[in-house]
């Protein structure tokens, strides 16, 4: 069996935890990216024009940044990625990535485009210290779903393109010696530790880590590691699951927390789109007599603790407006729009209970990821 699912694969998860493949590594840390693709009228844009941001509209403490990408001189693809083990309990990723495009610079830059495609989902970015142990008795795991890209780059296509011919070979191997054990299967983790795969993630290892404490960690971190020796770079730093960095609303905001929407920007029709104007552009879709592909373990911990610790964070964190929490007469209530649904998988990773599990919906429903 090879699992090649992608970035938080449900069986992939499941096996992981089941035989400690993660043993003696660091936990796998992810970012959000919300991506939108934009034409132009001929001739509009310089096709290549590449544009990288850090800073604005994130804070000090969140990783992250902004990408712009000139496809064509017609189409340009632009988007924010946002760390997931970010302290503000009320981060919203669309709404930032809304703010961003408010900027001046970058508000010019789409002045004479429309928005054609939305698509969000999680991106694995631990790097080299949070590849888990990828081959066992009957399988191997390829591409995302083993965290193989490269975070300082944001790139993974090809080493998942690798991993995959990487798996062949070692199952061509297997199948002419009969043997599928976990010996055998081991020349697939030998084979990527000697090939490019190895090479980008071991140079890049500390990447991540280095902004583990916010956007100004890092000199002090390589300051930190240069005064212990040569050898502290390869040491394994420590880190915790993204959703463990979340605070509660009153260590982060003190006796009062203010009112999300003080900072989430207007919908305009055309730079800021509110979330569900935003999803009729990602082409989701599922059939809507089916159970929920989102279980949440125990919703009376939405109503009772999270409301008053985190303030339902899941209203922020899913870019999709899935998450709602509804005034009745007894209280508020969680209600669960499946059908919104983009699959980023953002809700399994970020909820600060670890109660959300996304599972895969009836019929192969879902975003259409035409350009994105």
């Amino acid at each position: 069996t090879v699992l090649g699912e992608g970035v938080r694969g449900s069986l992939t998860k499941t096996l992981i935890s089941k035989l400690k493949l993660d043993d003696n590594r660091n936990p796998q840390t992810y970012t959000t990216g919300v991506k939108e693709l934009w034409e132009f009228p001929s001739g509009t844009l310089t096709p290549g024009a590449v544009y990288h941001t850090m800073g604005f509209p994130l804070d000090r403490q969140t990783f992250g940044g902004g990408f712009i990408y000139n496809l064509s001189d017609t189409l340009m693809a632009i988007g924010l990625v946002v760390g997931l083990n970010y302290r503000n309990p009320f981060t919203e990723p669309q709404a930032l990535f809304s703010q961003m495009k408010t900027n001046p610079f970058i508000a010019k830059l789409l002045e004479k485009g429309k928005m054609i495609r939305y698509g969000a989902k999680a991106i694995p970015e631990g790097g080299y210290w949070s590849v888990p142990k990828n081959y066992g008795d009957g399988f191997l795991i390829t591409g995302d779903a083993t965290a193989f890209l490269n975070p300082a780059r944001l790139k993974g296509v090809h080493l998942a393109i690798k991993s995959g011919m990487l798996a062949a070979e070692t199952i061509f191997a297997a199948l002419k010696k009969g043997d599928f054990s976990d010996a055998a299967l081991s020349l697939y983790d030998q084979k990527w530790r000697s090939s490019l795969i190895y090479q980008e993630l071991y140079g890049q290892r500390n990447f991540h880590h280095m902004f583990e404490h916010g956007v100004w960690s890092a000199p002090g971190f390589v300051a930190k590691r240069l005064l212990q020796g040569p050898g502290a770079f390869r040491k394994r730093p420590p880190i915790i699951e993204d959703h463990l960095n979340m605070r509660k609303l009153t260590d982060y905001f003190g006796s009062s927390a203010p009112k999300p929407e003080q900072w989430r920007p207007k919908p305009d029709g055309k730079l800021v789109m509110n979330k569900l104007d935003a999803v009729y552009f990602s082409g989701t879709h599922h059939e809507e007599d089916q159970p929920s592909h989102l279980v949440v373990g125990d919703t009376e911990i939405c109503t009772t603790k999270c409301i008053s610790e985190y303030g339902n964070p899941c209203q922020f964190f899913c870019p999709a407006q899935v998450y709602e929490m509804e005034d009745e007469a007894t209280g508020r209530s969680l209600k669960i729009n499946a059908s919104n649904c983009v699959h980023c998988k953002t809700c399994d990773i970020a909820d600060p209970y670890g109660i959300i599990t996304w599972v895969t919906p009836e019929g192969g429903g879902g975003p259409k990821y035409d350009g994105l």
